[in-house]
């Protein structure tokens, strides 16, 4: 079998991996520059974080001062994920592909659509970390005006997020709204054609806008009338008791507390709001009051606005995998996009069957760098 599929083999990873540079969104738009050597599957990636630096005085001596100590930190990303689609190919299409190099069955096309999907939709999962928060839930941004652009903006300018490498991510329901305002889309306002040539946004406000099919949407839990039952919340924790209220947080939610302008996000599911402890992130920034309000926010659609750093996103060609019976395992690595895809054949009657897979792992590892454009 080797021998008859040598010239068709390359030509449908080669086009799968096109197909999947279009599709998949999110993996080019956060940071995957990580090694691409062969890796295990459960293998884990070491991502380096950033530590807080200080500023001091100058004081000139004849002895050099020892230098600030640092703590790298790093976040560790899973190869946890091995994802994969097959596919049917007779004789005949086979024959067709090796005769006909623009022949591509629509069938592979639908598999290489289903892989990056899900790709996307598990970068999109780690939304849950996220606690930027701007807009207003159950209302699609850009309805009438610009303002959620700016303040999105707002938001990561406050959060301290570089102003290079800003992408936005919307729903097609968003975005079409976007599309018919004029400061995004009149050549008088913004000096770009491709908006009404090619129905893309492009660069505005700052930010990379793109749009995608799988943006989730998040359900929130049903907590109400909650509050903090707690005289001593300083600044910098991470957890407080909560009481009085019915209902439920679940992992995601959005709050905030009386007195306080900061959005926290929700760690950690809450079964019953009258006697628990909510952990939270980021660490409170300021002292809350016993029996503050605490306000959660209602179901909503997760458009993000984020900095490439924000999600980490490693992909890897499958090392030690060792193929018997017939079977053929052929990989191959877009040099574009870094993605890396498996092809595996195993011959049937009078069929082969192929089926692409992928290894990756997906983290947010800088939630301070990522805020909710909420609809």
């Amino acid at each position: 079998m080797a021998n008859t599929l040598t010239a068709i083999v390359p030509k449908i990873l080669a086009m799968g991996l096109l197909a999947l540079r279009e599709l998949c969104v999110m993996p080019r738009l956060v940071n995957a520059d990580y090694s691409r050597d062969a890796a295990k599957f459960g293998s884990t990636i070491d991502v380096p974080l950033p530590t807080a630096q200080t500023v001091t005085d100058v004081s000139p001596s004849n002895t050099p001062p020892a230098p600030a100590n640092t703590t790298p930190t790093v976040a560790q990303i899973p190869l946890n994920k091995w994802k994969k689609t097959n596919f049917f190919l007779t004789d005949k299409d086979m024959k067709e592909i090796d005769r006909n190099q623009s022949f591509y069955p629509m069938q592979v096309s639908e598999a290489v659509r289903a892989l990056a999907n899900k790709v996307n939709a598990e970068i999109f999962a780690e939304y849950t970390g996220v606690y930027g928060y701007v807009g207003t839930a159950g209302t699609t941004p850009f309805g009438s005006a610009v303002t959620d652009a700016i303040n999105l903006r707002k938001a990561l300018n406050q959060q301290l997020c570089p102003a290079d490498n800003r992408r936005g991510v919307l729903s097609f329901d968003a975005e079409a709204n976007a599309l018919a305002l004029a400061a995004f889309s009149n050549f008088e306002q913004t000096g770009d054609m491709a908006v009404k040539i090619e129905g893309k946004i492009g660069r505005k406000f700052g930010v990379d806008w793109y749009a995608d099919n799988v943006v989730p949407t998040h359900t929130a839990g049903t907590a109400s009338g909650t509050l903090i039952n707690s005289s001593g919340v300083a600044v910098g924790d991470t957890s407080v008791a909560i009481d009085t209220g019915t209902g439920t947080f679940v992992v995601g939610d959005i709050f905030t507390v009386a007195g306080d302008s900061q959005t926290y996000v929700v760690t950690a599911a809450v079964a019953d709001v009258s006697a628990g402890t909510l952990a939270f992130l980021p660490a409170a920034k300021v002292a809350w009051a016993n029996n503050a309000a605490v306000t959660r926010k209602a179901s909503h659609v997760v458009n993000l606005g984020f900095h490439r750093d924000a999600f980490a996103f490693a992909n890897r060609p499958v090392a030690d995998v060792e193929f018997k019976g017939g079977n053929m395992l052929e990989q191959m690595t877009d040099p574009m996009t870094g993605i890396s895809l498996a092809l595996e054949i195993s011959r049937q009657h009078h069929q082969t069957v192929w089926e692409f897979s992928i290894l990756y792992g997906v983290k947010l590892v800088r939630p301070e760098l990522a805020v909710r454009l909420a609809g």
